[in-house]
């Protein structure tokens, strides 16, 4: 199955029109505690260390304890690549309904200069500071 991206007017859009699904972020927990989508749980697939970014090694693992493998998962990050590489790491291990969140939670810039694709935050779209955090989900 082919993972799917849209930017964040359309993903929320997706959501609130019904059905079933899980918002997953996958920021780090500092950045979620500073603001992230309303209802998303953090999964972080990086975390920080003394060398820099590293995939976690829980990743995977905290996810299936808490996301069905059936579920239509909408992913978002900082700007959309961390969340694509989760999606293709949740694919590989049977998820088939991804939508990766082109812009995520802080936008994207243009490469060429343009306006590029806002994020989450700047669309306008809501936001929450507490929620289903790593700590309670990894346990």
């Amino acid at each position: 199955m082919t993972i799917r991206s849209v930017e964040p007017p359309e993903a929320q859009q997706e959501m609130t029109s019904g059905g079933a699904h899980v918002f997953l972020d996958v920021r780090t927990v500092a950045e979620f505690d500073a603001g992230h989508p309303a209802g998303s749980l953090n999964i972080p697939w990086a975390l920080m260390g003394p060398t820099g970014m590293a995939p976690n090694p829980d990743f995977l693992a905290t996810v299936q304890k808490h996301v069905p493998a059936d579920a239509t998962v909408y992913v978002s990050c900082k700007m959309g690549g961390r969340s694509m590489h989760a999606c293709q790491q949740m694919e590989a291990a049977g998820y088939a309904n991804l939508i990766n969140i082109d812009g995520g939670y802080g936008g994207r810039p243009d490469p060429n200069g343009g306006p590029g694709v806002k994020g989450w935050a700047d669309a306008g779209l809501p936001v929450e500071n507490n929620g289903s955090t790593y700590e309670t989900l990894k346990g």
